[in-house]
Formats: structure tokens, sequence, C-alpha cells
């Protein structure tokens, strides 16, 4: 049983966002030439192609599998009864993914069609957006085993969870703004900023929930056994 409750009007923009996803996916393989644009360097340059099947309808089957998958993960989830918890958040973890990645969609079929579109701007503003997004609503996470950040500490211990999510919540922050603002940097400085930016997402959390559970670790062994 799914522990969240199915309701309609909230699936209501998720499923509007697919819709208009597939109209926009038939509306590019019509018109769209047999190669397209399929790939952008760091800077917006265009530097791969790919069949206009895929990129009418890749997209597209993304975000239906993200649909589905955020349908589902609940069910499959050990910690299943704490997604009540956080039902709200997940909502909108879920349509917020979905959206940005129609905007990514919309922005390429456009771009391909000839339209004066800068993906150089375009992408990494939505998806720094998303980052930002995301990081305000990280720390009201509850323990789960699919969604938030997961190490062997946060899953070891609900107060390593909990501190590792608020940390986490502003380096998703931090990021998302480097995301936004890189565009508009020259090279020298926005592969530094960039790659600054995923170590302390990636390495920065992981080891900030080590340095806590240690130091949980250590204050339980400095209580008195009564």
């Amino acid at each position: 049983m799914n522990p969240i409750k199915f309701e309609f009007k909230k699936e209501i923009l998720p499923l509007a966002i697919l819709a208009l996803s597939l109209v926009a996916s038939f509306y590019f393989y019509a018109h769209f030439p047999a190669e397209v644009v399929g790939h952008w360097n760091f800077e917006g340059v265009p530097d791969g192609m790919t069949s206009r099947g895929f990129a009418s309808f890749g997209i597209f089957g993304i975000l239906a599998g993200i649909y589905l998958l955020f349908l589902f993960l609940p069910m499959l989830d050990p910690k299943r009864e704490r997604y009540a918890e956080f039902a709200g958040i997940y909502s909108k973890f879920r349509t917020a993914i979905l959206l940005i990645l129609f905007i990514v969609h919309l922005a390429s079929g456009l771009y391909n069609l000839g339209y004066p579109i800068k993906i150089g701007l375009v992408v990494p503003i939505s998806i720094g957006g998303l980052f930002v997004f995301l990081g305000n609503y990280m720390g009201k996470l509850k323990q789960n085993w699919f969604v938030g950040i997961k190490t062997p500490w946060t899953i070891s211990s609900e107060n390593v969870w909990n501190k590792t999510h608020r940390f986490g919540g502003r380096a998703f922050v931090i990021f998302g703004v480097i995301m936004i603002i890189t565009p508009f940097l020259p090279k020298a400085a926005a592969l530094p900023l960039f790659a600054a930016g995923i170590a302390l997402l990636v390495f920065g959390t992981f080891i900030y929930s080590y340095i806590i559970f240690k130091k949980e670790q250590k204050k339980k062994l400095a209580e008195p056994i009564v």
C-alpha cells in the first residue's frame, strides 16, 4: 500500500506537464530534420547531434519515468511509513523536477527549430533554480531509503540524517546560485567555481555526515551507564 494517499487534484499539475511535453514532442517530431543538435558544451555551444526521434521524445520518456518512479518509490521503501510526514515536500520535489525538465525540453526543441534560444543561459539558470528550490526544503525530508542524502551515517542515525540534510540544503542553494551565475562569468572563473560547487555538494555532505556521526558516537560513549 502506498503511504502517500493518492489525490487527483495533486496530480493535475504533474499530469499537465506530461501532457504538454507529449504535445511538444509530437510537434517537434513533425518539424525537425532527420538530425538535430542533441548536446551542448559547458558554454552552450552545440557539440553533438542526435536523431529526430530521440530529440523529440527522449525527455518526455524521462519525464514519464520520473513521474512513475515518484509514484511507486514509497511502496518499495522499508521506511515507507515516514513518507506521510513529508508527503507535501515529496510532491513539490516531483513537480519541480518535471517542470524544469519540461523547460529544458522546450528550450532545446525551439533551438532546433531555429528560434534564438540561448541554451547556455536557459539550462543552467533553470537547473540552478531547481537546486535552490530543492535546497530550501531539503531539511524537511524525513529518514528514508530513496529521497535525500544517503550515506552510511545518515541511514544509521536520524539525528545525523536531520543535521546532514540541513547542511545539504544550504549546499544545494549555494550550488544552485553558482549554476545561475556561471553563464555570466568568464570560463576561467566559471569552471573552477562550478567544480567547487560539485565538491561541496558531493564530498562536503558526505564528510559532514561522517563528522556528525563520529561526534554522536563519542557523546554516547561519554554518557554514564545507568
